[in-house]
């Protein structure tokens, strides 16, 4: 008895299956037909054509793929074949692709469908770092969605990796793609990280971003000229000799570490300063260097060979935190810091920069920066702290 209902059941579910396989869609005879052109929309929004080909009366649905009803046909109905029907469709504000289908409905026959996809907004270049992923102690705290890009350099030229090659970091800085300017540059310093070698004198592009976000300093619009007014040469943040080692050196002279630096101010007390850096960071086990420029409030703009708008800036600032073994750092765990700020003004002619030395706190303040926030991950917030609130120990004069 259960072999023959088993036996039953088998005959019946073949017969059913036979039955399904049997059903086919109903064959395409050419007489009913819809068809859209272009292809694909434009994500701006407009018009696209219809063509409906059919033997009797016809109406037109639209269905969009997120649901909206951004979408819309006219006519919407008709009789006999017709191919100037207007698709209307509004601007796609998203970065997603979307698409949209036209049913025909014949009166007589089976409903045909016709579907396009809607390109989306074009998503902003990411040519770096948002919001800085690594905690390193030069780099001051960054902003999302300020329109600027953390770039990392490795020592051999090229951005930076945390294995292989170019597992060493350079300089990381912090482009500002309105004004053409990093508006700061940050890097680790001690005797090793300088390196050995001569000024190359390479000046280029930068390899992380493209050569239409850059400034163009390596043609020149007579003698000596780089940008259209004379008064500037093209100054850098981190300075050649703080990275002798050749394909180091090289990168030292990409534009994005370039500012339009009054010449005098250049070779005279920044010089000076540079220099003053560099003996410190010659004592300490290292010495973690933010260079930068306020261009915020400038009001003063330079054009580049290609006719590139870069802004001046109106000061120049150093925040420098040690690290090592003095006895000045001693109560803060062999940590301490000094901040200089300098008016980007050619009448600076004392060569004595520590009349512009200051706290990092007083720093701070004048700049809007946040240096050094990953200071107190190392130590503790309260040493952090006192550190940046401190007047700047003999040590540093």
């Amino acid at each position: 008895m259960i072999v023959k209902k088993l036996i039953h059941a088998l005959a019946l579910a073949a017969l059913a299956a036979g039955l399904v396989a049997c059903e086919k869609p109903e064959p395409y005879d050419g007489a009913t037909a819809v068809s859209l052109r272009p292809e694909v929309l434009e994500q701006a929004g407009g018009t696209a054509w219809v063509s409906v080909t059919c033997k009797g009366a016809w109406s037109l649905a639209v269905e969009c793929s997120d649901g909206g009803s951004w979408a819309s046909v006219t006519p919407a109905s008709g009789s006999g074949n017709k191919g100037d029907i207007q698709l209307i469709y509004k601007a796609n504000e998203k970065e997603e692709v979307r698409s949209v289908t036209v049913i025909l409905k014949p009166v007589n026959g089976a409903e045909r469908r016709a579907t396009v996809s809607q390109a989306g907004v074009e998503p902003e270049p990411v040519y770096g770092y948002d919001v800085a992923p690594m905690s390193w102690l030069e780099l001051p705290a960054t902003e999302a969605g300020d329109g600027r890009s953390l770039l990392v350099h490795a020592m051999n030229g090229e951005q930076y990796r945390s294995r292989g090659f170019s597992g060493v970091r350079n300089w990381s800085c912090y482009w500002d793609f309105e004004n053409r300017v990093s508006v700061w540059v940050a890097y680790p310093m001690n005797n090793s990280l300088k390196g050995s070698g001569s000024r190359t004198d390479l000046w280029g592009y930068d390899p992380l971003l493209p050569q239409d976000a850059q400034q163009s300093i390596t043609m020149r619009f007579s003698t000596n000229r780089y940008y259209s007014d004379p008064l500037y040469d093209r100054g850098h943040q981190i300075p050649s000799a703080d990275r002798l080692n050749r394909e180091a050196n090289i990168s030292t002279f990409y534009a994005t570490n370039m500012t339009p630096q009054s010449g005098s101010f250049n070779s005279g007390i920044w010089a000076t300063l540079e220099g003053k850096v560099r003996g410190y960071a010659g004592q300490a086990d290292t010495l973690y260097v933010v260079t930068g420029c306020i261009v915020d409030n400038t009001n003063t703009y330079v054009r580049d060979f290609d006719g590139h708008q870069i802004a001046v800036p109106t000061a120049y600032y150093k925040a420098l935190l040690y690290k090592g073994n003095s006895s000045y750092a001693t109560a803060t765990k062999g940590y301490m810091a000094a901040g200089f700020l300098l008016p980007h003004d050619d009448n600076i002619s004392d060569k004595n920069c520590l009349s512009y030395i200051c706290s990092i706190d007083a720093l701070e303040e004048k700049t809007g920066m946040d240096f050094f926030p990953a200071l107190e991950k190392v130590l503790d917030k309260e040493t952090a702290a006192k550190i940046e609130a401190s007047e700047p120990s003999n040590w540093w004069k």
